[in-house]
């Protein structure tokens, strides 16, 4: 299958339709509309959200996708920890004779292509949260193969709290 015909076959799987599928093939977006931003859905909802389009974003951007991905909503950020993300070349130059150079390089190209993706990235954050990004950082380790994106908001995400307040006396 084709990168191209996976996207549109993923994007359709994701009921984006047509259009969104098209869209998400051309590099668009990833992600379809909001469905009133957040109010309906559960932190955790808005994680795997959150989670699936970036793991979508590997595979289609970056040629392959991470072994696991995890997203945290902390206050008015949004932490992504992706695991297994070398490629079998990069895992051969970290561990070259030269393993400094290596990994060095291997973190400039990821950060360079992360640069390069950051709009499309912060558009999906958010079209998924309905925040825009303020910040995006980003690091690799060529050691464990584990890349974490933070993407910082306008301001905090508004979640009901999970217990209610003790009473005051």
């Amino acid at each position: 299958m084709t990168g191209s015909s996976r996207g549109l076959n993923l994007a359709l799987a994701r009921g984006l339709g047509e259009a969104g599928a098209s869209s998400l093939c051309r590099g668009e977006a990833l992600v379809g509309p909001v469905e009133s931003v957040g109010a309906m859905k559960t932190k955790g909802q808005l994680e795997a959200e959150i989670s699936e389009a970036i793991i979508l974003f590997e595979k289609e951007y970056m040629g392959r996708g991470p072994e696991e991905t995890k997203t945290y909503l902390i206050d008015d950020m949004v932490l992504v920890r992706l695991r297994g993300v070398l490629t079998p070349a990069e895992k051969q130059l970290a561990k070259s004779g030269d393993q400094v150079r290596g990994r060095e390089l291997i973190k400039q190209v990821r950060i360079e292509l992360l640069e390069k993706a950051r709009t499309l990235l912060e558009k999906i954050v958010l079209d998924i949260t309905g925040q825009a990004v303020k910040s995006l950082h980003t690091d690799i380790s060529t050691v464990t193969g584990e890349r974490i994106i933070v993407f910082v908001l306008d301001r905090a995400l508004p979640f009901p709290k999970d217990k209610p307040e003790p009473a005051a006396d």
